[in-house]
């Protein structure tokens, strides 16, 4: 994938600059925490006491080696009961080969998919358009250029595009952006784009989104392309198959359906 410079967290206490350095995956909106139990309230004290200025989103402990997770700003680490010692990294399972660092964090942090603009978005529907897919994508970007090719064998999905060019990596992107955005048909110009390199004839001059993107991404800490934004709030960023694509997007509405359930509840 296509990233931007990481960004950095504001730890003044500590130099967790290797923590926001790591690449990372891009986060927005947080479901609602667990209530905190007292050694946690404790801990999460201790740790803003060492890290002033971060914010200390969520504290649990854990099941393995009597770690607490600690959610800072919006990074995962590890910490005994005390937060004297800091695990920066990853946790997996070695029987299943699942990252349960990532997968925790996918649901922790949510994008509010009703709160996106869509009307700065270009619109395609594919087959029965019954299932959704948020994608900020480059329109120089080789992955977003990966990812486009895989999407043709995925059907029955409404995809919303947000133009999102990174200027440091690709400045011809934006306005190759706005002169797709400006074309009669939006969504064939992304298409014959993407399969010939052809752009639609047009200065790019025409009220477009291309800015106010960036603004969105960076609202939602978006900082690679492709960043994929599925239906129930979880991020992915990078390009994947269409067989991912397909057990993403079925369990994505599956964890969808029960968060709608649990708001009603």
């Amino acid at each position: 994938m296509t990233a931007n410079p990481p960004r950095r967290g504001v730890l003044a206490a500590f130099a967790l600059a290797a923590l926001f350095a790591l690449p990372g995956l891009a986060f927005a909106q947080a479901d609602k925490p667990a209530p905190l139990t007292p050694d946690a309230v404790a801990l999460k004290k201790a740790l803003e006491q060492k890290f002033p200025g971060a914010e200390v989103r969520s504290v649990v402990k854990t099941q393995y080696f009597g770690l607490y997770e600690v959610l800072l700003d919006d990074r995962i680490v590890y910490t005994d009961a005390k937060g004297r010692y800091l695990v920066v990294g990853a946790l997996y399972d070695t029987e299943s080969k699942i990252n349960l660092t990532e997968e925790r964090q996918r649901k922790l942090n949510r994008v509010d998919v009703a709160s996106l603009p869509l009307d700065m978005a270009i619109k395609t529907v594919k087959g029965s358009g019954a299932r959704t897919l948020y994608i900020f994508s480059d329109a120089d970007c080789p992955f977003c250029a990966k990812l486009e090719q895989e999407l043709k064998s995925v059907t029955d999905v409404t995809i919303y595009t947000f133009l999102y060019p990174i200027d440091s990596l690709h400045p011809d992107a934006a306005r190759k952006s706005r002169v797709i955005w400006c074309s009669d048909d939006r969504t064939k110009a992304w298409e014959v784009y993407y399969d010939t390199g052809k752009l639609p004839d047009n200065a790019g001059d025409c009220d477009n989104p291309v800015a106010k993107t960036a603004e969105l991404g960076a609202k939602y800490k978006v900082n690679a392309t492709p960043t994929l934004v599925f239906s129930d709030g979880t991020i992915q960023p990078g390009a994947m198959a269409a067989s991912r694509l397909e057990t993403e997007l079925r369990n994505a509405d599956a964890e969808a359906k029960k968060l709608a359930a649990a708001k009603k509840s």
